[in-house]
């Protein structure tokens, strides 16, 4: 986290306790990936508003190197033994599938944008965080980290403006 970002709430996927997949989400198949940027997120917006409620002017950034890499996987093996594809692997292999139900549900006005950075990849989500709220996009954001090649491990926090800023 930078100097000029506030931090409201923090997560990370797993925590200590953390069953060895995240729960289950409707609607995404094959991968753990959406499930894991969800179960993060929730924990950390509870952590940072309590539940859902009023519309709130939050960004929603995810930053992963490698994305969904089990679905991106699964697809390319059923193209290439010309097996039919589910119609929920072309929803959930779009990176916002996710950030769009985490937005519904906790009623999230603020834009959304998916980055693939080549470095460190908290530094560039909190780094696309920051042009959101000094733009006036959003009040807040919610950047969600996915790392690695496979659904192991994430970290989320909700930043917003330092008082001084507000």
């Amino acid at each position: 986290m930078t100097a000029v970002d506030a931090l409201r709430a923090g997560a990370e996927w797993p925590e200590p306790g953390d069953p060895a997949q995240p729960p289950p989400l409707a609607g995404f198949v094959v991968s753990a990936f959406s499930p894991m940027v969800a179960a993060v997120a929730e924990r950390c917006l509870r952590r940072g508003y309590g539940a859902p409620g009023s519309p709130r002017r939050t960004a929603i950034v995810i930053a992963s190197a490698l994305g969904d890499v089990a679905s991106a996987v699964h697809v390319a093996a059923a193209v290439d033994h010309g097996t039919r594809i589910g119609p929920l692997l072309f929803y959930q292999s779009v990176p916002n599938a996710v950030a769009g139900y985490l937005a519904a549900r906790w009623h999230l006005t603020g834009p959304v944008v998916c980055t693939s950075p080549a470095g460190d990849e908290l530094a560039e989500g909190l780094a696309v965080a920051r042009l959101l709220i000094d733009d006036g996009d959003c009040d807040e954001a919610l950047v969600v980290v996915a790392y690695g090649a496979g659904p192991d491990r994430a970290r989320a926090v909700l930043v917003s403006a330092p008082e001084e800023d507000a």
